[in-house]
């Protein structure tokens, strides 16, 4: 731990309790103090405590920030990506419906406009416009660790074209941005299972359909149908729109040095979008709002 984290929790009465680094984050190091606390080292402290206090009972407390770290309560649980490797479909599926109905309650917190959180106030700055035009600036600075052949670059350049079309305008809704199982903290509760969203550096305002796009990144499964179908109503080709956001999160991630493990399931699904023709169609399931 940095030695300037260490005497600022000195200065908030912590630096005696028990410090146990926790595992889970590719980008920030977390550490637990005692069983009452969490440091956080990394991310935008100060924008994820004031989504904290928009989110009582689905993101942690924030009860101090400093320049580049923040403290938490601790809240007991466990990841869901370390559940998902131990239950079985039906417990998967009610596991998700649990973490839809979390997210849904995310995206009602609206906002004036579209944007990227600014500071502890949530002031809205720019965000990428046309998901054509970011993608190419993606990939005019694609890294080379990813080793991409130049049909791949070309086929993700079409889809973008093809995807730009789908992307909902407008839309100003609190948008987590990296809504997955490692993100997760769940515990077992009398009436099923209690969900908590952890790290919202990557948080703005825009359309919750790039949450579920983000859940649906690497196939359905028992717990995306949960999730699914705990979110609720969703529009007509949310999906395909769903799909067409999440273009945006796999396009930034090339532009960084892979990171394993997950840079080999990244490439994969890349390379699948690369190679698919033509725009995403619609299905009868898409139509009715239930697919």
């Amino acid at each position: 731990m940095p030695a300037p984290h260490l005497e600022w929790l000195d200065e908030l009465g912590l630096g005696g309790l028990p410090r146990r680094q926790l595992s889970g984050g590719y980008r920030n190091a977390a550490w637990s103090l005692g069983d009452r606390f969490v440091l956080k080292v990394g991310g935008r402290p100060a924008v994820e405590a004031a989504l904290a206090r928009l989110l009582p009972g689905i993101a942690p407390e924030v009860i101090a920030v400093t320049n580049g770290a923040s403290v938490s309560t601790f809240v007991p649980g466990v990841s869901a990506e370390v559940l998902l490797s131990r239950l079985g479909p039906a417990d998967a599926r009610e596991l998700g419906v649990a973490a839809g109905r979390t997210l849904a309650r995310i995206g009602e917190i609206h906002f004036t406009g579209p944007g990227w959180f600014l500071d502890h106030e949530l002031r809205l700055g720019g965000m990428p416009g046309d998901l054509a035009v970011f993608v190419a600036a993606c990939l005019a600075r694609l890294h080379p660790g990813w080793r991409l052949t130049e049909a791949e670059v070309r086929g993700l350049l079409v889809r973008a074209r093809e995807r730009a079309p789908l992307v909902p305008d407008g839309e100003a809704r609190l948008v987590h941005s990296d809504f997955n199982p490692k993100n997760l903290l769940a515990a077992r509760t009398g009436d099923g299972w209690r969900v908590t969203v952890l790290d919202w550096e990557f948080a703005h305002s825009g359309s919750p359909l790039t949450d579920l796009g983000n859940v649906l990144r690497f196939g359905d499964t028992p717990f995306t149908d949960g999730v699914v179908e705990g979110f609720g109503p969703r529009p007509e080709g949310w999906r395909e729109a769903a799909r067409a956001l999440d273009l945006f999160a796999l396009a930034d991630f090339l532009t960084r040095p892979p990171q394993e493990p997950l840079a080999s399931r990244l490439l994969g699904v890349i390379r699948t979008a690369a190679a698919t023709p033509g725009p995403a169609r619609r299905s009868s399931g898409d139509r009715s709002g239930r697919g």
